[in-house]
């Protein structure tokens, strides 16, 4: 299933249940009194947090959104249903906007609930006009209509992991290995245009579409990139050892991400060299080296053809998201 991370739907809260003309009906009384019951509200509509991140794929073909009316009022002056409301599942991160009132609201967390939209109130029955000077009421009033708007639905993942680099630097391919994700890889630059996923440990692993230089400006895959970067709790910088400027590939990306949001560049960062297996043992250590005297942090070299390598690094990324 396709990874999605935008979507816009429209939303119709339940309308509200019409009130009821009915009488009383008493022996040797036709008509004892005005007795028709006032309907039900209409269902609201709410967002509720998910971890699922792929809940949006599911409503790719869903257009419209809307929860139950409420039932009309009855005789014997009793009340209509109410009619359910509907609760819509959406990834944490989801960031929904009412095009209508321009309001904004954030699934931060699991099982948060938010209020999109109000259903319409019920009607009135004939009893509730009753009075001193109308004691046979014919009133009655239809249910109101539920609030409805159009949505858009913004996904900006909350990861633990994000995988950043240039494309073609091996990201998916680690993904797959720390993880089931089985992401698409190829040799190839932009093989990933959607952000994969993958659980690790009880951790979420997000393989960020890679990043060219312009992309703060929105070249590439540029925004879509950046927007997914900025709420990962720790960044792991994906540089190929095949790569011959090491100094070039790291300044650039960090580069955009200072340019995107100057609070990107100060979330803990451990620089992996990928691609161990390609190069020479004495270019590999070179390489190393070079991104050690540059950065001045924790770097770690990794091929995805050798399992110890892979364990490592494993091992060091549940003690670092750890201390986070």
């Amino acid at each position: 299933m396709a990874f999605i991370d935008e979507l816009k739907v429209h939303m119709r809260a339940g309308k509200g249940g019409d009130g009821v003309v009915r009488w009383l009906h008493q022996k040797g009384k036709e008509f004892a009194g005005p007795s028709g019951g006032n309907g039900g509200n209409g269902g609201d509509i709410y967002a509720i947090g998910s971890r699922d991140l792929n809940l949006l794929a599911r409503y790719r073909n869903t257009k419209e959104f809307i929860s139950e009316s409420g039932g009309d009022g009855q005789k014997d002056s009793m009340y209509g249903r109410n009619g359910d409301d509907l609760l819509i599942a959406l990834p944490v991160g989801s960031i929904i906007t009412n095009l209508e009132t321009g309001r904004m609201v954030e699934l931060e967390k699991e099982n948060q609930k938010t209020l999109l939209l109000n259903g319409g109130r019920g009607g009135l029955g004939n009893e509730h006009f009753k009075g001193s000077r109308n004691i046979s009421p014919k009133e009655s009033t239809t249910g109101l209509l539920g609030e409805e708007a159009d949505f858009t639905i913004e996904l900006r993942l909350i990861a633990d992991f994000g995988l950043i680099g240039f494309p073609n630097a091996g990201k998916s391919s680690l993904l797959n290995a720390l993880t089931n994700a089985k992401a698409k890889i190829g040799s190839y630059a932009f093989t990933t245009l959607e952000p994969n996923l993958g659980e690790f440990h009880g951790y979420v692993i997000a393989d960020i579409p890679g990043l060219i230089e312009g992309a703060s400006e929105g070249k590439g895959l540029g925004h879509k990139f950046l927007r997914h970067v900025e709420r990962t709790r720790l960044l792991l910088h994906c540089i190929s050892l095949e790569n011959e400027d090491m100094e070039a590939a790291y300044k650039t990306v960090r580069s955009e991400l200072q340019k995107h949001s100057p609070q990107l560049v100060q979330k803990k960062e451990i620089i992996i060299l990928t691609k161990e297996d390609t190069v020479q043992g004495k270019t590999a250590a070179n390489r190393l080296k070079e991104i050690k005297s540059l950065t001045g942090k924790e770097v770690h070299t990794v091929t995805i053809l050798d399992d110890q390598s892979i364990k490592h690094l494993s091992e060091v990324l549940v003690k670092e998201v750890s201390s986070v």
